[in-house]
């Protein structure tokens, strides 16, 4: 399948999702694609920050992240065990909220730069 096949499967909250990681990726030279959980994310220096799955972005804010300081109103904490509590600074956004994807991002890369550039 060539790449404008793939790009015709996307979904639209996929096709936002690859925007912005190119955006992203482009901007900074440490930024690129991987994965996270087998789904697509966005990395720095090999960690991710952020990534899609079940048409939703899922980004790691950290512990003192406050979704109503972004006027988000939907939101869940990132649960992928059904035996373990949810993760910790995980959050997953819908696609109803896609408005604040790219800031989101943002504000994850910047937490990822500062957590590991301080090493």
């Amino acid at each position: 399948m060539n790449k404008e096949t793939a790009k015709n499967r996307m979904d639209k909250e996929e096709i936002l999702f690859e925007k912005i990681s190119k955006k992203l990726s482009g901007d900074n030279r440490n930024v690129t694609p991987g994965k996270m959980m087998s789904a697509p994310g966005i990395r720095y220096k090999n960690k991710v920050f952020a990534f899609y799955a079940k048409k939703e972005m899922i980004f790691r804010l950290g512990k003192a992240f406050r979704p109503e300081e972004f006027r988000i109103k939907s939101y869940s904490l990132l649960s992928p065990f059904k035996t373990k509590p949810p993760l910790t600074g995980w959050f997953q956004i819908p696609y109803t909220e896609k408005g604040k994807w790219e800031k989101l991002a943002g504000q994850a890369l910047a937490l990822m730069t500062r957590k590991l550039d301080k090493k």
